[in-house]
C-alpha cells in the first residue's frame, strides 16, 4: 500500500467520530508508529482537520462535520439559493467572497446538465438593485477597499475557527488607532456598512467595530469557547446604534438642540436620530441631546428642521450657523426694484 492509499484509509477510519489510537492505525496498516505520525502530519498539512488527544486513552479523530453526505437539490431550490447569492452580492463587500464564488461554482456544477446553462449565468436572469445612497446620512455610504475586505474575512475566519483576532481600530474621536484583542461572535450589515461584534478581551465586554475602520487584522492562535447564549438578533432594529450612542455620550461632548414636539416626532421616526435622548420641556418643546458636535452633522440637521429648531450647544457654533442661515435667507428674499 502506497502512502496516498494509506492516507485515504486513515481518513476513512477517522470519520466515525471515535478516537482511534496511533497503535491501532499502525497495526491496521502494518507500518511503524513513526510512519503513522508522518501520515497524519501530511493530512494536517493538506488542511484536513484531524483532532488529536494525548494520554493513555488518547488518539485521533476527524473533526465532526468535515465530511458531509451529498445534497440533492431541486431546480427550484437551486434557483432560490442563487437568488439569495445574487442578493448578497448586491451588498458589494461581503465576508469570505472568494469562498462564496467557489461555493456557487460547486453548486452549479452539481446540477443536471439540462439546467446548468441557465443557472450558470444567474446574473443574466436575476437582478438585484444595490443599496441606494443615503444623502442625508452621508457617512453610511463608503466605497469598499482592500482593508475592509481583509477585516471581514479575518473576523469571519476567527469566528468559524473559534480563534481570537487582533487588529487596530480607527476611532474618529481619538487621534491614534488602538489595538484590540477580540473573540469574534458575529457580523452585522446595516445601511451599506458592516459591523463586527465580539467580546473585547481587554475590556471583558461585548463591543461593536465598524469593519471599514479595522486595520492589520490577524487571526491568533488563542482559541475561545463561543458564548452559546449570544445571538446577533439582539442587535437588530437599531439596538446596536442605541447602545453605541450611550457609550459615545461618555466619550465625547454632546450637542443640545431645542425643537418643537412636531420636529421631535419626525426625528423619532428616523433610523439614526431616534436613538438620541429626547427630554420634553415645560414649554411644550423638546430638548434633544446628540453625541456629535460636528458642523457637518448639526448644520444640515438644523436646516432640514427649519423654523422652530434652535442649536443650544455647542454655543460657539451658533454664530457660524446664524451667518450661514442669513446667507441662505438673503438669497431667497424678493428683490424690490
Amino acid at each position: 500500500m502506497n502512502p496516498i492509499e494509506r492516507a485515504l484509509g486513515i481518513l476513512l477510519l477517522l470519520t466515525g467520530g471515535k478516537l482511534v489510537t496511533a497503535t491501532t492505525l499502525s497495526e491496521r496498516f502494518e507500518v511503524s508508529l513513526r510512519t503513522i505520525y508522518r501520515d497524519v502530519d501530511r493530512l494536517l498539512a493538506l488542511g484536513i482537520p484531524i483532532e488529536a488527544e494525548r494520554g493513555a486513552e488518547g488518539g485521533y479523530r476527524l473533526e465532526k462535520g468535515f465530511l458531509q453526505p451529498p445534497v440533492a437539490l431541486t431546480r427550484r431550490e437551486t434557483a432560490a439559493l442563487l437568488t439569495a447569492l445574487a442578493l448578497v452580492r448586491g451588498i458589494r463587500t461581503i465576508p469570505l467572497v472568494e469562498e462564496l464564488v467557489a461555493a456557487e461554482s460547486k453548486l452549479v456544477a452539481s446540477l443536471p446538465k439540462s439546467v446548468q446553462p441557465l443557472l450558470s449565468e444567474a446574473d443574466r436572469i436575476i437582478g438585484i438593485e444595490p443599496v441606494p445612497a443615503d444623502i442625508f446620512h452621508a457617512g453610511t455610504h463608503l466605497e469598499p477597499n482592500a482593508d475592509w475586505q481583509r477585516a471581514l474575512d479575518g473576523f469571519m475566519t476567527g469566528l468559524l475557527e473559534s480563534r481570537r483576532v487582533r487588529f487596530d481600530h480607527l476611532n474618529p474621536a481619538r487621534p491614534q488607532p488602538r489595538a484590540h484583542d477580540v473573540e469574534p461572535y458575529g457580523v452585522l450589515f446595516d445601511r451599506d456598512l458592516w459591523y463586527l461584534v465580539g467580546r473585547s478581551v481587554g475590556a471583558d465586554s461585548l463591543k461593536i467595530y465598524r469593519a471599514d475602520r479595522v486595520r492589520n487584522i490577524e487571526v491568533s492562535g488563542f482559541r475561545f469557547q463561543p458564548e452559546k447564549a449570544f445571538s446577533i438578533r439582539q442587535f437588530l432594529g437599531g439596538a446596536w446604534l442605541s447602545q453605541a450612542m450611550r457609550r459615545w455620550e461618555t466619550e465625547r461632548p454632546s450637542a443640545l438642540i431645542r425643537v418643537t414636539a412636531h420636529h421631535a416626532a419626525k426625528l423619532m421616526s428616523d433610523w439614526y436620530y431616534r436613538h438620541a435622548v429626547f427630554t420634553p420641556g415645560s414649554d411644550g418643546n423638546v430638548l434633544i441631546s446628540l453625541p456629535d458636535v460636528s458642523r457637518s452633522r448639526l448644520f444640515p440637521l438644523i436646516r432640514w428642521l427649519g423654523p422652530g429648531a434652535e442649536l443650544i450647544e455647542p454655543a460657539d457654533l451658533r454664530e457660524p450657523l446664524a451667518a450661514e442661515l442669513e446667507e441662505l435667507a438673503s438669497a431667497h428674499r424678493v428683490q424690490v426694484t
